[in-house]
C-alpha cells in the first residue's frame, strides 16, 4: 500500500510528492535482486545479488578509514576503470574479508569475474560488499559456488530475500522504495542496506545500495548523492566505530526515460534523500542492543559543521547513551558533553529540551518541569534538543541508547 510522505520531503505545488511503494532495491524498473544461502554463515541467507538487465552509470562512497577491506579496494578500481558503467553488485554477509593480505583480494577478484561470467557482463562492470568478521579469510569456494543460484534466482521479487542475505547482527531488513513523476514519466529510486554496529560513518554508512531508474549523466549523478549522504548517512552512529568495510552505492539505468535536468534535479535528489534518510533512521533504530532511537538536534550554531560536532558529541557520550537507556534524567551529562566538542558557546545562554520539554535554562535546571521530563524518557523515541544561541544553523545526528544488550552482543561477536 502506498503512502504519502509528509512535511520537509514537499518540494513545490508544482511537483507531485514521493510515494512509498513496495521492492525495495528492486523497484526500480529493470533492476533485480536475490538472496540465496551459500553456507558462509552456520545458517540463513548470506549472498545477495544486485542487476540492472540494462546499461546503467554508478557512483559510491566508502568508508575514511585507512584500514580498508580488500572489497572496497577493488569496488574503487572498478567504479574507476569502468568509468561507473557498473551493472552487478555482489554482496556476502558472515565474513567481512578485511585483513585478510593477497587472499583476499584474490578472492574478491575471483568473485567478480566469476558473477561477470553468469551474467555475461564484464568483470570490470561488477563490484563486491562484504560484512562480518575482520581477519577471516573469505571461504571463496563456498561463494563461488552460491553465484550460480543467486543468478538463477535474480527476479524483480528477489529484493528481501537481498536484504536479508546481507545482515549480520541486524534484527530486520532495512529497505526503503519510492515513486514520484519527473514530467510525464514515472520514476522510482529504492534501496536496501544493513548495519547495526560499528557505526560511525564519515562517508556513507555500512553497507548500502541504492537504484534508480532515472535517466541521469554521471556527473549529475555524484554531485547530488555525495549531498544526500552528507545530509543523511553521515548523521549516523550507532557506536562511534568506523567500518573497514562502509560502502554506498547508488545505481541509475535510464530505464524510465524520465530525465533528470534543470529543476529535475532538486527533485530527484528530494527523493534520493527520502530514501536515504529512512534507511539511515532504520540503522538506528537497530542498533545493536538499542531499545531508544535518539534524535540530537542542535541549532542556533554559528555553522553546519560546529552544530554537528556539539551533536557528535552528545551522540557519542556512553554516559548520555546509558542514562537514556536507564530512563534517568541525568541531563548535566548532556550539558558537559557539548561543553568537551570543542566548539565554543555560553552555558548561560543556552537551552536543552528533552522531547520538547525544557530542563535546563540561563545556566541552570528548569526545577518545574523535571517530572514530566523523567516521564517521556519512558518513550521509544527521544529528542535533545539543544539550542546554542549563537546564531542559525543547524544540525541532526540519529543514534541509539546504549544498553547491556549492545556488550552481550561485542563481547561474544566472534564466538
Amino acid at each position: 500500500m502506498r503512502s504519502n510522505f509528509k512535511g520537509p520531503h514537499r518540494l513545490s505545488r508544482n511537483r507531485p510528492e514521493w510515494q512509498r511503494i513496495s521492492g525495495g532495491v528492486a523497484a526500480a524498473r529493470g533492476f533485480l535482486a536475490s538472496g540465496v544461502a551459500a553456507e558462509i554463515k552456520k545458517q540463513g541467507l548470506d549472498l545477495a545479488v544486485v542487476f540492472s538487465s540494462r546499461p546503467s552509470v554508478a557512483c559510491g562512497v566508502f568508508t575514511t578509514n585507512l584500514v580498508k577491506a580488500a572489497p572496497v579496494l577493488l569496488s574503487k578500481k572498478h567504479l574507476s576503470r569502468a568509468r561507473g558503467r557498473i551493472r552487478a553488485v555482489l554482496l556476502n554477509s558472515g565474513c567481512a574479508n578485511a585483513c585478510t593480505g593477497r587472499r583476499g583480494m584474490a578472492g574478491a577478484v575471483r568473485s567478480a569475474r566469476c558473477l561477470a561470467s553468469h551474467l555475461g557482463i564484464d568483470p570490470y562492470q561488477v563490484v563486491v560488499a562484504s560484512t562480518g568478521v575482520i581477519g577471516i579469510a573469505l571461504p571463496i569456494q563456498k561463494l563461488l559456488k552460491g553465484i550460480p543460484a543467486a543468478v538463477a534466482a535474480l527476479s524483480p521479487d528477489g529484493w528481501e530475500a537481498a536484504a536479508r542475505a546481507i545482515m549480520t547482527t541486524d534484527t530486520r531488513e532495512k529497505t526503503c522504495a519510492v515513486e514520484g513523476r519527473i514530467g510525464d514519466r514515472p520514476v522510482r529510486i529504492g534501496g536496501m542496506a544493513k548495519g547495526a554496529g560499528m557505526i560511525h560513518p564519515q562517508m556513507a554508512t555500512m553497507l548500502s545500495v541504492i537504484t534508480t531508474d532515472a535517466a541521469i549523466p554521471r556527473p549529475v549523478l555524484e554531485s547530488v548523492f555525495r549531498r544526500v549522504v552528507e545530509r543523511t548517512f553521515n548523521c549516523l552512529t550507532v557506536d562511534g566505530d568506523t567500518s573497514t568495510n562502509d560502502m554506498v552505492l547508488l545505481i541509475a539505468n535510464g530505464a524510465s526515460d524520465a530525465k533528470v535536468e534543470g529543476a529535475g534535479s532538486a527533485y530527484f535528489e528530494q527523493g534520493l534523500e527520502i530514501v536515504c534518510e529512512e534507511m539511515a533512521k532504520m540503522v538506528a533504530r537497530d542498533g545493536e542492543g538499542a531499545t531508544k532511537f535518539v534524535e540530537v538536534l542542535v541549532d542556533g550554531a554559528s555553522s553546519v559543521d560546529q552544530g554537528r560536532r556539539v551533536a557528535k558529541a552528545i551522540a557519542h557520550s556512553p554516559l548520555v547513551k546509558t542514562a537514556l537507556y536507564g530512563q534517568e534524567l541525568n541531563w548535566g551529562r548532556i550539558v558537559a558533553a557539548a561543553g568537551c566538542s570543542g566548539v565554543r558557546f555560553n552555558p548561560d545562554r543556552v537551552v536543552l529540551r528533552l522531547c520538547g520539554i525544557p530542563v535546563f535554562r540561563n545556566g541552570m535546571a528548569v526545577s518545574s518541569t523535571q517530572r514530566r521530563a523523567e516521564e517521556a524518557l519512558a518513550a521509544h523515541d527521544l529528542q535533545i534538543h539543544l539550542d546554542l544561541a549563537q546564531g542559525r544553523a543547524s544540525a541532526r545526528i540519529w543514534t541509539c541508547d546504549l544498553s547491556h544488550g549492545y556488550i552481550d552482543i561485542n563481547g561474544s561477536y566472534i564466538t
